[in-house]
């Protein structure tokens, strides 16, 4: 829907975004220079009205092109259970969704207004305030407007995350380790990544990577941390040279697997940065999880998004791993490539399934700033994707096909501008749960990241929050300022748990 003017009764930031999440929800274009708008302006007025419980009235006035007007109110309550300034925003959202769907005949949304990246947190919330699973979905349905299967869906979920996060208390920490390097920047790619440089580069990467290494060892040992998960990720962490990859992989190994480790995931991505060495490194290491993730076994579409391996070279990586006894094996998937349609999903889900994953993801093709996808749709028009019906086809293909291999959602993950609306959603068997996977997404626990694009998340138990320290995205700021990036993490790391006293544990 194309309209020519928008107007808000209100400029705080907070409350512009989620009208503009929303709007976007809709895919309501607000262009001057629209060629032909359905509406000459849109107007919305929000308006808190007194009462015991957070109580909010939307008003949406519109006028078309022919002049004619009209206005549409809406009003919703909220919850004693919620905080007052989130049960606004929500109620915000709800009122525009209904007005919008009501009075201009829009189609519904899988999630509603459900926006946020870790939805499942909302569930386990409610779940912590004694709603059972029916209850929860009645809530979800009623104050997001997500649909039935999309509630029910994240409310099994979450359920099936109790028992692992159960095992985690105050002490319990993950390890992430970033490797920053790709042997080539894939169409859809906006992550933090470096096409794999020379050695120069490489040797001093390892020696910022080695310093800061040795803090977070520092850390473990001084807080009394118990390492629950080590992560390595990426980039493609495979992509270094068999040498800097062994190195590596042994010293995060000696820094910091001990009894309590139950998971070590390796992220191999995809078979040209694979080898023999590789994987011998990683069975010394005691590696028990390792990510393939072909993205498509469709030729045409790995050529297209710059993959520079065939379906057939997934297979062979994917059983070379088996042979050589690793117990879990993760796949990951996109679904909405350009150029693909539901039956191509289907030849991918045949090919993925046959090898028997332990663990598929599914993951949504998300339109990412600083994509050369991106680029090439704002700038060029010469790359068509599939819309959202046919990605919700291709989505409902591919769960019917994780189904039938035995495999369930255990972690679900959102983010903006995703294909059909949808989700990323990782599935597996009985057993095969990445807890890595589930502690990141409910941040249910502290995570300590390493290296470049690192991400280190403190959970205060005490205040109740979490906080947040970032390594630089850019490999040369990262290299020139590790010791800034050490120290802020070291001081958030006191903030929370005091400057390294026994603690009890919750």
């Amino acid at each position: 829907m194309q309209v020519q003017k928008f107007s808000l009764n209100s400029d705080r930031e907070v409350i512009v975004k989620i009208v503009r999440e929303v709007l976007n929800l809709f895919k309501i274009r607000i262009d001057p220079e629209a060629p032909a708008p359905e509406y000459q302006s849109l107007a919305v007025e929000n308006e808190r009205l007194a009462g015991r419980l957070p109580r909010v009235r939307t008003c949406l006035r519109a006028i078309r092109m022919d002049g004619t007007a009209a206005a549409y109110v809406q009003e919703a309550a909220g919850h004693e259970d919620e905080r007052e300034g989130a049960a606004v925003h929500r109620l915000i959202k709800l009122n525009l969704y209904h007005l919008f769907r009501e009075h201009f005949s829009l189609p519904p949304a899988p999630w509603g207004i459900m926006h946020g990246v870790r939805p499942t947190k909302i569930v386990h919330r409610l779940i912590g305030q004694g709603l059972d699973a029916a209850a929860v979905t009645d809530r979800l349905m009623a104050d997001y407007e997500t649909s039935r299967e999309k509630a029910e869906c994240i409310t099994r979920l979450a359920f099936r995350q109790l028992p692992f996060l159960a095992r985690s208390d105050n002490r319990t920490v993950s390890i992430y380790v970033g490797i920053p390097f790709c042997l080539s920047r894939c169409l859809y790619c906006s992550f933090p990544s470096n096409v794999l440089p020379g050695r120069d580069v490489l040797d001093r990467f390892m020696a910022a990577w080695k310093k800061d290494l040795a803090a977070v060892a520092a850390a473990v040992d001084k807080y009394h941390f118990k390492v629950q998960n080590i992560y390595v990720g990426g980039g493609t962490p495979t992509s270094l040279p068999d040498e800097y990859f062994a190195e590596m992989l042994h010293m995060v190994y000696n820094a910091f697997y001990g009894p309590e480790i139950a998971e070590f995931t390796v992220e191999a991505g995809r078979p040209d940065s694979m080898s023999p060495a590789k994987i011998r490194t990683m069975q010394e290491c005691h590696v028990d999880r390792v990510s393939v993730n072909p993205q498509t076994m469709q030729l045409r579409t790995l050529q297209r998004i710059g993959r520079q391996h065939t379906p057939e070279a997934i297979v062979q990586m994917f059983r070379d791993l088996r042979q050589a006894g690793i117990p879990h094996i993760n796949m990951d998937l996109i679904l909405g490539l350009p150029g693909e349609d539901a039956g191509d999903v289907e030849d991918t889900m045949k090919k993925v399934t046959a090898l028997q994953p332990d663990d598929i993801t599914l993951h949504a093709l998300a339109l990412k700033r600083g994509s050369r996808l991106k680029l090439q749709l704002d700038e060029e028009g010469s790359i068509e994707i599939p819309d959202d019906e046919t990605v919700q086809q291709m989505s409902r293909v591919a769960m019917d096909y994780v189904t039938r291999a035995g495999l369930a959602p255990y972690y679900l993950y959102r983010q903006g501008y995703m294909s059909g609306q949808l989700e990323n959603v990782g599935c597996c068997r009985p057993g095969g749960e990445g807890m890595y996977n589930i502690q990141i997404m409910e941040e249910h626990q502290t995570i300590l990241g390493i290296g470049g694009a690192a991400t280190t998340k403190v959970v205060d138990f005490k205040a109740g929050r979490l906080k947040s320290a970032f390594n630089a995205k850019d490999l040369t700021t990262y290299l020139d300022d590790i010791d800034t990036y050490i120290e802020k993490r070291a001081l958030l790391l006191e903030e929370a748990y005091g400057k390294g006293e026994e603690f009890s544990s919750c």
